[in-house]
């Protein structure tokens, strides 16, 4: 009953989506599909997904054996995901879980071209090339960044460059090094540059890859147009982190902590959630996508970071949140990892969070923009959003009791039954609570908080 319940708590999104019944059976296939390819995911079928209205489905084992064969004889390569009939307060819903699996998969009838699926936000999306390539990719567990540049040799990487960064660290580097690393691929009996390497230590780096920069941006006031100042990185990523976050601190305010013996500079963003934000945007940056490259922009109130590339196939934003890390770029994580830019995998996104409550800030923002990732870091100078008290009641209530009906509310609050439906309303507007109903005027109806995918 509470997983029913805890679905209904959340919006649909890149995992979750909701039907009124299985009338249609195509947009169900495809779904099932793109959550395979994506990051798994589930449909609860008998909810009305405009209001998530709880109305059930009529005949359930008939809809579950329709399903079954759908599933069989559409999608290839064959694929059953577990179906589960579940009762509800007397209404029978669908659950169907689909994993995230190595494919692609695809509707049989139109082919892997145009019948392979991705979900991007709530909606589902055919993959283009370049997808379908990282999903190939996937399944033969390679990345992107491991691939050879077989028409360039060795000498296309900067030993030179290479040496001073790794010496700056107190490491050694040679050609059996960069090979052991990546950077560098053996081809029949000759060693040629993998795309990581050149990106990394490349001497055409801006010609081969003229979008894998960092963007720079100082803008006048909370909105993107007018510019105070700007910066193109040109380097490779390893200066680039250095390069990026100077821009940064040189457009941030300092302050001053007066101590009795010495005095303490304090930044309007803590150095580690910085500096932890711009590595992961570039580790993690999809390299193949074109005509994009990472972008920074400092506002009076805030930092946007944002790389192309939404999270890597397999992982969800309650993975990243959990800790769950998938490394996109294996030599560019593998050399950062060797010069100690990051010391643990999956705990980037913690880092940042803490060093922001710690600094007394806003917690930061994670989200996933299309084929593109953000974290935006709030200044401190961006006031909290102060919660009415009987909110603060109630949502103290429902992180004690996960539900709440309007009585129990009203009991709460100390007000009538009706004012406290007004105020329940209001919650609801504000996307702090949902209402879980089987109809407008259920008897048995409960709010919980709400949460996202």
């Amino acid at each position: 009953m509470l997983r029913i319940v805890e679905l209904l708590a959340r919006e649909e999104g890149k995992t979750l989506e909701f039907k009124r019944d299985c009338s249609s059976l195509d947009p169900i296939v495809k779904t099932v599909i793109a959550f395979a390819n994506t990051a798994g995911g589930q449909i609860l079928i008998g909810i009305r997904d405009q209001n998530k209205e709880i109305v059930g489905v009529e005949d359930p084992t008939s809809d579950e054996s329709r399903l079954c064969n759908a599933f069989s004889d559409m999608i290839c390569p064959q694929m059953i995901p577990d179906i589960n009939i579940i009762n509800y307060r007397g209404l029978s819903l669908l659950l169907i879980s689909v994993p995230h699996l190595s494919g692609p998969y695809y509707l049989r009838s139109v082919g892997l071209e145009r019948g392979a699926y991705i979900r991007l936000g709530s909606s589902n999306r055919v993959a283009d090339v370049d997808m379908l390539e990282e999903l190939k990719r996937q399944a033969q567990n390679k990345c992107y960044d491991e691939t050879p540049l077989l028409g360039m040799n060795s000498e296309q990487i900067d030993f030179r460059v290479a040496s001073e960064l790794f010496a700056k660290h107190g490491k050694l580097i040679d050609m059996n090094k960069l090979a052991n690393i990546g950077a560098l691929q053996l081809h029949g009996e000759r060693l040629v540059p993998s795309i990581g390497g050149l990106l990394l230590f490349g001497l055409n780096k801006a010609t081969e890859f003229p979008d894998a920069k960092v963007k720079c941006a100082r803008f006048k006031g909370t909105v993107s147009t007018e510019f105070v100042d700007n910066l193109e990185t040109s380097s490779g990523l390893i200066d680039a982190v250095d390069e990026t976050i100077a821009f940064i601190r040189r457009h941030s305010k300092q302050g001053l902590e007066i101590g009795t013996i010495a005095h303490k500079v304090i930044s309007e963003y803590p150095d580690i959630a910085i500096r932890e934000t711009v590595i992961n945007a570039i580790v993690h940056t999809d390299y193949a996508i074109k005509g994009m490259s990472i972008r920074v922009g400092i506002f009076d109130d805030r930092i946007e970071i944002t790389n192309p590339g939404s999270l890597p196939f397999g992982i969800s934003m309650e993975h990243l949140f959990s800790g769950v890390s998938k490394l996109r770029n294996r030599v560019i994580g593998r050399v950062f990892h060797e010069l100690g830019l990051i010391e643990q995998w999956g705990t980037g996104i913690s880092r940042i969070k803490e060093t922001c409550r710690l600094a007394n800030l806003p917690e930061p923002r994670f989200e996933e923009l299309g084929g593109s990732f953000r974290v935006t870091l709030y200044s401190s100078s961006q006031p909290h959003i102060a919660k009415r008290g009987w909110e603060l009641q109630l949502v103290e209530y429902l992180q004690k009791h996960q539900e709440i009906s309007s009585k129990q509310a009203a009991d709460l609050w100390g007000i009538s039954e009706r004012a406290a439906r007004t105020k329940l309303k209001v919650l609801i507007e504000d996307r702090v609570i949902t209402k879980i109903a089987t109809n407008p005027n259920d008897p048995k109806t409960v709010y919980v908080l709400q949460s996202w995918n």
